[in-house]
C-alpha cells in the first residue's frame, strides 16, 4: 500500500515505478472541494484520487509487488481496511511542508492495522525541508519504524523505498 494525506504524491509514486500502465481513479477537482479538501495554495493540484491507484513492479524475478495507492481524504478512509487486507506492508508518504496530512495515516498503521509500515518523506523539489530526526519527533514515530526519504517522481528512488519496505517487513517475520 502507498498511503498518506491528500496531495502528498501517492499517485505520482505508483505511476513512477509501475512497469504496467498504472490504473488510477483521478477525478477533476471542482469548486465543491473548496473548504473540504486542503488544497495547496499554489493551485497546482487539479485532480484527486477517489478510489485507489494500482500498479505493479518486479523487484526480483521471484518478487512482484502489486501497488495500491490510497485516497488521502478522510471521507475515503473506509477503503483503507479493504486495501490493507493481505498487504505485505505500507509506505506512508509524507510531505513535510504539510506534515499534519500524515498524522492520520501513521495513526492508522500504528493502531488500526497489523500491516507493517515505513514512512518516506517525499523530496518535493529535490529538497529535504526538515531534518529526519525532527520529522520522527513530530510524527511521534517509534524508533523501530524506518524513516527514509524518496522522490516520488524518480523510479530509482521509489524502487529503493519499496525495497526498504520489503526488507523491513521480512525482518518482522
Amino acid at each position: 500500500m502507498v498511503a498518506g494525506g491528500f496531495g502528498v504524491g501517492k499517485t505520482t509514486l505508483v505511476a513512477s515505478v509501475s512497469e504496467v500502465p498504472p490504473i488510477n481513479t483521478e477525478a477533476w477537482m471542482t469548486e465543491a472541494s473548496a473548504g473540504v479538501d486542503d488544497l495547496p495554495a499554489d493551485g497546482s493540484k487539479t485532480t484527486t484520487t477517489v478510489a485507489m491507484d494500482f500498479g505493479r513492479i518486479s523487484l526480483d524475478p521471484g518478487l512482484v509487488l502489486y501497488l495500491f495507492g490510497t485516497p488521502g481524504q478522510s471521507r475515503f478512509w473506509f477503503l483503507w481496511d479493504d486495501l490493507s487486507r493481505g498487504a505485505l506492508g505500507a509506505i506512508v508518504l509524507a510531505d513535510t511542508r504539510r506534515l499534519d496530512q500524515s498524522f492520520a495515516a501513521v495513526n492508522y498503521f500504528e493502531h488500526d492495522s497489523p500491516v507493517p509500515f515505513i514512512v518516506a518523506v517525499n523530496l518535493f523539489d529535490g529538497r529535504l525541508w526538515h531534518d529526519l530526526a525532527d520529522v520522527r519527533e513530530a510524527l511521534q514515530l517509534r524508533p523501530d519504524i524506518p524513516l527514509i526519504t524518496c522522490d516520488a517522481r524518480d523510479p530509482a528512488s521509489t524502487g529503493e523505498a519499496l525495497r526498504e519496505l520489503v526488507r523491513y517487513a521480512i525482518s518482522l517475520t
